[in-house]
């Protein structure tokens, strides 16, 4: 399934995925991973840089769905598919490119990539829109509240 432009622009702009795995003794693992890019209208990809307990259970179970929101307008998407492990040689030389045009420096700590194909490719909302909720109610409620945490 293609990745729409709705979600590569959540993911261009909101590159922090919430990456669900499997670990060897079948229990659920999540961990945020923060270089999420779009490769193409059918893969994403993250840099590992502390991920040894993901790409543990990536090679257990080399499958993966990841979460995007935009914690603004409460809006966002999951996506789900097979994952493979590019780790440093002709491929991750190609690619690595990617994450230096966009993470500069940070880019030399990533040990290897991670691709995700976006197999399955969902929406997510928030129950307010099911009421008639605006995005812009929503989001003027979220920087009401942000400016409450973090006045």
């Amino acid at each position: 399934m293609s990745l729409n432009a709705f979600a590569k622009r959540l993911i261009a702009t909101f590159p922090l995925g919430f990456v669900a795995t499997v670990t060897p003794e079948g229990r659920p693992a999540v961990s945020p991973k923060g270089t999420f890019l779009v490769l193409d209208d059918d893969t994403i990809a993250f840099g590992h840089i502390r991920s040894p307990g993901t790409l543990a259970n990536l090679t257990y179970w080399p499958e993966a769905e990841v979460n995007f929101i935009d914690q603004w307008t409460r809006k966002g998407l999951r996506v789900r598919g097979g994952a493979r492990v590019i780790w440093p040689g002709a491929e991750f030389d190609t690619l690595i490119g990617r994450w230096r045009t966009v993470w500069g420096d940070l880019a030399g700590r990533i040990e290897a990539l991670v691709l995700i194909t976006a197999e399955d490719v969902k929406p997510l909302t928030t129950p307010p829109y099911d009421d008639g909720a605006t995005e812009e109610e929503m989001i003027a409620l979220y920087k009401a509240k942000f400016a409450e945490i973090y006045p």
